[in-house]
């Protein structure tokens, strides 16, 4: 199967659980945005069983421009990562 849209999984989900898409839209919608507020609090949001969303503090480091080959400084930066869970893993591999 190829990649799924938003569409697709909506649909998928209403119909493995008897749920009207428009109540599956709401729930996406409604833990995306618990995900984001997590992250930004917290430095984490977990999804049991698939992976958890880390925000991860990146330290300042040299890196070339490769047009000039000049040296620049790349200044510290928080990032988000995701993290695949073990059970995920196993499941797929």
């Amino acid at each position: 199967m190829a990649k799924m849209t938003k569409a697709q999984i909506i649909g998928s989900l209403a119909d493995a659980t008897g749920i009207s898409k428009k109540d599956v839209t709401a729930l996406m919608e409604n833990m995306t945005s618990m995900a984001y507020t997590e992250v930004k609090k917290n430095g984490e949001f977990t999804i049991p069983g698939v992976g958890k969303l880390v925000k991860v503090q990146r330290k300042a480091r040299e890196g070339r421009n490769p047009a000039t080959g000049e040296t620049i400084k790349i200044p510290a930066k928080t990032v988000v990562k995701f993290r695949v869970a073990k059970a995920a893993k196993e499941a797929v591999l």
